[in-house]
């Protein structure tokens, strides 16, 4: 689907809850294919038990990669994403945990270099099961303006 949004549009506070969705060894096995990181922390169950957390832990990369499919829905033809900031692990994803994600428009700016634009900055959270802050950054977008 598709619905333009222009930078106008945007309120600040306005937020979007995703469903949830269940971290499973599978998707930890072939994040770990897919990036070569076959560290210990995320592979090796026994010396995980020797460890602070006593199991073994999800990649903060999966977790932010899993959060940003989370987030996406409709296809704003006028918005681009800008990137993201302030990414932070705040705590461990575990095998079997649930995470679901609320993105917040947190702020609007002009665009220093773009004047026919302004960028949105939007916190992304990403909390488990218990309803604990697991992840947390900005995403910014570039939006265009309606009278550009």
């Amino acid at each position: 689907m598709s619905k333009e949004i222009y930078f106008e549009d945007y309120e600040i506070g306005f937020y979007r809850d995703s469903t949830g969705r269940t971290i499973t060894e599978t998707d930890i096995v072939i994040h770990a294919g897919q990036t070569g990181d076959f560290y210990p922390h995320h592979m090796d169950a026994e010396w995980c038990k020797t460890q602070e957390f006593g199991q073994r832990i999800a990649h903060g990369t999966l977790i932010f990669s899993v959060a940003v499919g989370m987030t996406a829905g409709e296809i704003n033809p006028v918005a681009f994403s800008y990137g993201y900031e302030r990414l932070r692990f705040i705590k461990p994803v575990f095998i079997g945990d649930s995470i679901r994600v609320r993105a917040t428009i947190k702020e609007k700016k002009d665009s220093p270099k773009r004047p026919n634009f302004g960028i949105v900055s939007e916190l992304v959270e990403v909390f488990n099961q218990r309803n604990e802050v697991v992840l947390a950054c900005e995403h910014l977008y570039l939006v265009e303006k309606k009278n550009a």
